[in-house]
C-alpha cells in the first residue's frame, strides 16, 4: 500500500500502524479451522444454537477424523450454544482487551459482562428520562448545583482528559476501562443514588432540583458521546431519546462534538468531599456484609477520631450518609466517649463504628458461623482428598483438575473469612 501510494499519489496512505494481540480461545490456543475452535463474530453478535455451531465447526475439515473431538469440545464449552450479545458488547470487549504487547484470551464471560454494561446504560437512561421531564417544559432555566453535582461534573472533566490522553497513545483498553469505571461505578452506583435522594427531598429547593435534573442529562449526554466510538449503536439510540432535554439539535450523536476536558469546571474540594462520603458509606456497607446484617435494616453509626475536616464533613453530609448507608443516625463522638461494643472500620485516622449489641444475636450468629465453617471444612477435606489422589490428578482432564484446585483455594479463603467474622462476633458483649 505504501509503494502504490507513493507511486500514484506521491504520499503514503497512513503514518501510524496499530498492532493488536492475537485473539486466542479460552484455553489460550490459537484459533484455527483445523482445531475447530474458531468463533465467528457474527455468532457472538446474533447468537447460534449448539447444533448449528457444531455443524459450522466440523464442515469442510481438512482432517475429518477431528470431527468427534471438535464436537465433544464444542458441547463442553457451549452446552447451550452461544446467546446473542450484540455488536456493541462485542466491540467494547475487544477494546477492553486490546492491551499492548499481549495476546487476547477470549471467553464468553468477558462479553457477558459488557452486555450487562449495555443493560446498565439502558437502565440509567430510563431513570434519567423518568426524572427529567420538567426540563422539556422549562428549557431555558438554570438550576443551582450542590456538592454532588460539582463532584460528578468534575469527575467527568477528569475522565474526558484521561480518555483523550489514552487515545493519543492508542491505549484503547484504557479508554474502555476508564469509561466503564466512570459510568458504572461513579455515575450509576453513586450519583444516580444521590439524585434519587435529592429529588425525593421535600425540603430541597426547586432550583436545586432543577440543577440535579440538568446534571443528570448533562452527564449522561457526555458519557454517551465519550462511549460512541466504541459502542456506536446503543449510544446513538439512547442519545436520540435525551437530545431534546439536552437542548441539542441534530439527527444523530455522530454529528456531536467529542467531549474535551474543561479544567475550569474541576472542583477539587467537591471531589475530596464526595470521596470521603463514599468511604464512610462503603465502610458501613462492608461492616454489614462482614457481620451478615440484612442490608435493608437501619443501623445507628458513630464516627470517632479524625480531624476538624472530618468533623465538618460529618455535619455537612450527615443526611446524605444516613440515606445512602441506610442508617438510623450518624453521630460524631469524642475519643473519651463511652460507647457499646461495635464493629469498626478505619478511614485514615477516622474510625467508623456500628454498635452490634442490638443488631446481632451473638449466640445464634456464632452457632450459624460454626455450622458454615463445618460444612466448608468437609468440602475442603473432600477436595484435598481428590487432589492428593495421583489417579485423579494424572488421569482427569486438565480443566477438571484446575477447577478442583481453584475450588480448594476459594474454600480456604471462605473459611478464613468466616473465622475472622467469628472472632469479631466473639468479642461482642454477650
Amino acid at each position: 500500500m505504501i509503494m502504490f501510494g507513493l507511486k500514484f499519489t506521491g504520499s503514503v496512505p497512513f503514518h501510524d500502524v496499530y498492532v493488536h494481540g492475537l485473539v486466542r480461545d479460552a484455553d489460550g490456543q490459537k484459533m484455527s479451522k483445523s482445531k475447530g475452535n474458531v468463533l465467528d463474530p457474527l455468532d457472538l453478535i446474533d447468537g447460534i444454537t449448539l447444533p448449528a455451531l457444531i455443524e459450522k465447526r466440523i464442515s469442510g475439515l481438512m482432517q475429518p477424523q477431528m470431527a468427534k473431538r471438535i464436537t465433544d469440545d464444542t458441547r463442553r464449552q457451549f452446552p447451550e450454544g452461544i446467546p446473542s450479545y450484540g455488536t456493541d458488547a462485542l466491540r467494547f470487549t475487544f477494546a477492553s482487551l486490546a492491551t499492548q504487547g499481549r495476546d487476547i484470551r477470549f471467553d464468553l464471560g468477558r462479553i457477558e459482562g459488557y452486555r450487562n454494561f449495555c443493560n446498565k446504560l439502558w437502565n440509567a437512561t430510563r431513570f434519567v428520562l423518568i426524572n427529567t421531564e420538567p426540563l422539556e417544559t422549562n428549557p431555558g432555566a438554570t438550576g443551582q448545583l450542590g456538592p454532588a453535582e460539582h463532584w460528578i461534573i468534575s469527575r467527568l472533566q477528569q475522565v474526558a482528559g484521561d480518555v483523550s490522553h489514552s487515545v493519543s497513545l492508542y491505549r484503547f483498553d484504557q479508554v474502555a476501562q476508564t469509561l466503564h469505571s466512570f459510568v458504572w461505578d461513579e455515575f450509576c452506583s453513586w450519583y444516580l443514588e444521590i439524585a434519587k435522594i435529592e429529588l425525593g427531598d421535600d425540603d430541597l429547593s426547586t432550583d436545586r432540583k432543577l440543577g440535579v435534573r440538568q446534571t443528570l442529562v448533562q452527564i449522561l449526554d457526555a458519557s454517551l458521546r465519550l462511549l460512541h466510538p466504541i459502542m456506536p449503536f446503543i449510544t446513538d439510540a439512547l442519545w436520540r431519546r435525551i437530545a431534546r432535554r439536552v437542548g441539542t439539535a441534530g439527527p444523530t450523536i455522530m454529528t456531536q462534538p467529542y467531549p474535551i476536558k474543561q479544567t475550569e469546571l474541576i472542583d477539587q474540594k467537591s471531589i475530596d468531599n464526595l470521596q470521603w462520603v463514599q468511604s464512610v458509606v462503603s465502610a458501613v456497607r462492608n461492616i454489614r456484609g462482614e457481620m451478615n446484617i440484612d442490608p435493608r435494616r437501619s443501623l445507628p453509626a458513630l464516627l470517632r477520631g479524625g480531624d476538624s475536616t472530618d468533623a465538618e464533613r460529618s455535619a455537612a453530609f450527615n443526611r446524605l450518609i444516613v440515606e445512602l448507608a441506610r442508617l438510623d443516625s450518624l453521630d460524631y463522638v469524642t475519643e473519651d466517649s463511652q460507647i457499646p461494643e461495635c464493629a469498626t472500620a478505619l478511614i485514615g485516622s477516622l474510625t467508623v463504628l456500628v454498635p452490634m449489641g442490638a443488631v446481632i444475636d451473638r449466640e445464634a450468629e456464632l452457632e450459624r458461623l460454626s455450622r458454615e465453617i463445618g460444612k466448608l471444612n468437609e468440602d475442603l477435606a473432600r477436595t484435598q482428598g481428590k487432589l492428593s489422589n495421583p489417579n485423579f490428578v494424572d488421569k482427569a482432564p486438565v480443566d477438571i483438575v484446575a477447577k478442583e484446585r481453584e475450588r480448594l483455594e476459594s474454600t480456604r479463603s471462605a473459611i478464613a473469612q468466616l473465622q475472622a467474622q467469628q472472632s469479631r462476633v466473639e468479642q461482642l458483649s454477650s
